[in-house]
């Protein structure tokens, strides 16, 4: 084998290969819907569009409700998710995500259950704006989750993973609304929906390119018809609600859920690409060759530093 070529103990693989199941790469749909859907209702609201407002709450509550149940049957027993309220760690993604769909969830449910009261309007006001400021979280924190793990394609995406969740999020939230609205009423969400889709893929090629070869599997595989399924699904919807979907009712509802079922299909090829990546070693040994690249460009000599410094620190 030559010195080019990745190896590792008799081709075995050189980490663990996650063990989620398939709650996981579902609850990174519906926690971004809810997260973007508060902000998307607290905006609404400030533009003085009610009926939006009132949908992204209701949207948002709802997927809230749903995502807590993903965790804990994917954690096995109730119990387990409690545990991880115990203690507050502000270095641990996993920690501030579960105190985070905690505060989120609880407040657009408190704020959705008083809209439909139609009482103490102090306390739902408060309530959806504790979940507008948790929201831009809740919708990212899981990118920013598995980056945090050794898993190479997710890892070395570190930088723009929170931004394709943060615009599929937006994306999936605002078709949804669009989805349940009379086109007349879901204007803005129609226009962020298309926004969000355009944002998601622009950043997701760069991301692409950037990784190289890490990225592979979202080319290859199971995972890389599911990134090609999901990039075709969405801008299909996009273009659909962007030509018809202001003044066409059912054209709308076939964009939104175009989008919707491509934003589902693109946290799915991200989940099965950081499968596909831990599997094969050739990844994980590029991604530790680039990072002593990367920090061998990096070190320099200080002034005052002894002939041969500058090598001992790479």
């Amino acid at each position: 084998m030559s010195e080019s070529e990745p190896r590792s103990y008799y081709g075995h693989p050189v980490i663990k290969e996650p063990v989620w199941t398939w709650e996981i790469p579902t609850y990174f749909f519906t926690g971004g819907v809810s997260g973007a859907s508060s902000v998307l209702s607290m905006s609404a609201k400030l533009f003085g569009n009610e009926k939006l407002s009132r949908r992204a709450l209701y949207i948002g509550a709802a997927f809230d409700a749903i995502s807590p149940l993903l965790l804990i049957s994917d954690l096995g027993r109730p119990e387990r998710f409690l545990n991880m309220l115990r203690v507050f760690k502000v270095t641990s993604p996993m920690s501030v995500g579960s105190w985070v769909l905690v505060v989120s969830g609880g407040a657009s449910s408190t704020a959705a259950l008083l809209e439909v009261l139609d009482r103490w309007k102090p306390l739902k006001l408060a309530a959806e704006t504790v979940a507008a400021l948790f929201g831009p979280a809740l919708a990212t924190y899981t990118a920013t989750l598995i980056a945090d793990t050794s898993v190479p394609v997710w890892h070395e995406a570190r930088k723009e993973l929170p931004f394709v969740f943060g615009s599929s999020a937006a994306a999936s939230a605002a078709a949804a609304c669009t989805l349940l609205l009379h086109p007349k009423d879901a204007g803005p969400a129609r226009r962020l929906a298309i926004g969000g889709v355009v944002a998601e893929n622009a950043i997701a090629l760069a991301m692409e390119k950037r990784l190289g070869m890490i990225a592979e599997p979202y080319h290859k595989g199971t995972s890389g018809k599911l990134a090609w399924a999901a990039k075709a699904t969405t801008t299909a919807g996009a273009a659909l609600l962007a030509k018809g979907g202001r003044r066409r009712r059912k054209t709308a509802v076939a964009g939104s859920a175009l989008v919707l079922a491509g934003e589902v299909l693109l946290r799915w090829a991200v989940f099965k690409a950081g499968l596909q990546s831990a599997r094969d070693p050739k990844y994980v040994v590029e991604s530790q060759r680039q990072r002593v690249a990367r920090q061998g460009t990096k070190v320099t000599t200080k002034p005052g530093d002894s002939p041969g410094s500058a090598d001992r620190g790479a």
